[in-house]
């Protein structure tokens, strides 16, 4: 009788695959089998400092990227679109991380959402990259941000921050600015461009939902007050602090109320997400 995979070794094999087609067939398959039952709930694999990655894209430190402009040309959409592509490609080892680092410390439940979210990255990267080699590129074809993955070495030993910071932080940026994205894709005539942001924002929603929700049982059971909780936390591993605007519907939606965000020091120093 063949042994049964662990949702550990089940999430380790997304993160240690390079290759992105690969990684986003490993994420599907993972959370398919966890879907189906066909998982063992163990998490004894220790997951890894940092994920696999491929050759290309170059990653480069944020302040050493080229900028992109805010014109109208093929090649500037072409490189937001790279850009939010790469961001998707880093939020599928984001989604398989939590669980594989903190799934034991929290119900089932957490698995079946950090699962649906780590399928939903890997869909949204393949969108991506279908709409870069639809206009002549692909990812993988342009440098590539290598900051995003510096929250979750930081985040890597505290489930609280983690859930505070990547979900109801980073993730929550992206309700921010993504509307405004979609406009100017539709204003530069890339409806299908529009399109597919416009369903990766629904999703979005539901992600700083699943991520707010677990913040505050983690918080319930530590018996901290979660508002106050993330503001330390936010002051500890955002350097530079929050930038608005907000979209406090969208937010508001997720669970993220504004009392988490405002009342405390705003700077203007947050460049996370394009």
């Amino acid at each position: 009788m063949t042994e049964q995979m662990t949702v550990g070794a089940a999430v380790l094999r997304v993160l240690q695959t390079a290759d992105p087609v690969a990684k986003v067939m490993a994420a599907r398959h993972a959370a398919r089998e966890w879907r189906l039952g066909r998982l063992v709930y163990d998490f004894s694999e220790t997951m890894p400092d940092l994920p696999a990655r491929p050759e290309q894209p170059v990653l480069m430190r944020p302040r050493d990227m080229p900028r992109r402009g805010k014109g109208t040309s093929v090649p500037r959409r072409i490189a937001l679109i790279h850009a939010l592509a790469h961001i998707e490609f880093v939020a599928i080892d984001l989604a398989f991380d939590m669980i594989g680092r903190f799934g034991s410390q929290f119900p089932r439940e957490f698995t079946d959402d950090w699962m649906r979210v780590g399928a939903e990255e890997a869909m949204h990267f393949i969108l991506l990259d279908r709409r870069l080699r639809n206009q002549g590129s692909f990812y993988g074809a342009l440098p590539a941000h290598d900051g995003l993955w510096d929250t979750a070495r930081e985040t890597a030993h505290d489930a609280c921050a983690r859930l505070a910071i990547v979900p109801m932080v980073l993730e929550a940026r992206g309700l921010d600015v993504t509307l405004d994205t979609v406009e100017r894709f539709k204003e530069q005539g890339d409806d299908r461009t529009a399109k597919v942001l416009s369903r990766i924002y629904q999703d979005e929603i539901n992600h700083v939902s699943r991520g707010t929700k677990w913040f505050e049982f983690a918080c319930r059971r530590i018996n901290l007050p979660p508002h106050g909780h993330w503001r330390e936390l936010v002051k500890t591993h955002i350097k530079g602090g929050l930038k608005p605007p907000f979209n406090d519907s969208a937010r508001r939606t997720a669970g993220l109320t504004r009392e988490y965000y405002y009342g405390i020091e705003l700077l203007t120093n947050m460049n996370l997400h394009p």
